[in-house]
C-alpha cells in the first residue's frame, strides 16, 4: 500500500505522534486490523529513546496515544534510536 493511501486512523496516529515525538527520525503507522482501526503496528525511531529501556519506551507511546488507545483493540510497539 502506497504512503498516499493512509487510513484515517494510521493519519491521526501518525499525527499524534508527530506532536509527542518532535525529535522522531521515522515514524511508521500501520492498520494490521484490515483498516478497521482496532489494531496497529508503530515503529518509531526517536532520539528521546535513548538511554530508556524498552519498557519506558514503549510507555512513553502508550502515554503519547492515551486517548487513541481507547478506541483500539490491540497495539504493537517497535521502539528504537537512531544508529
Amino acid at each position: 500500500r502506497s504512503f498516499a493511501s493512509q487510513t484515517d486512523g494510521e493519519a491521526r496516529v501518525s499525527r499524534v505522534l508527530r506532536e509527542k515525538f518532535p525529535r522522531a527520525s521515522a515514524i511508521k503507522v500501520v492498520d494490521i486490523s484490515g483498516g478497521c482501526g482496532a489494531m496497529y503496528e508503530i515503529h518509531i525511531e526517536s532520539e528521546e529513546f535513548r538511554e530508556k529501556r524498552t519498557v519506558q519506551q514503549h510507555q512513553m507511546v502508550n502515554q503519547a496515544l492515551s486517548e487513541e488507545i481507547k478506541s483500539m483493540h490491540g497495539l504493537r510497539i517497535f521502539t528504537s534510536t537512531p544508529k
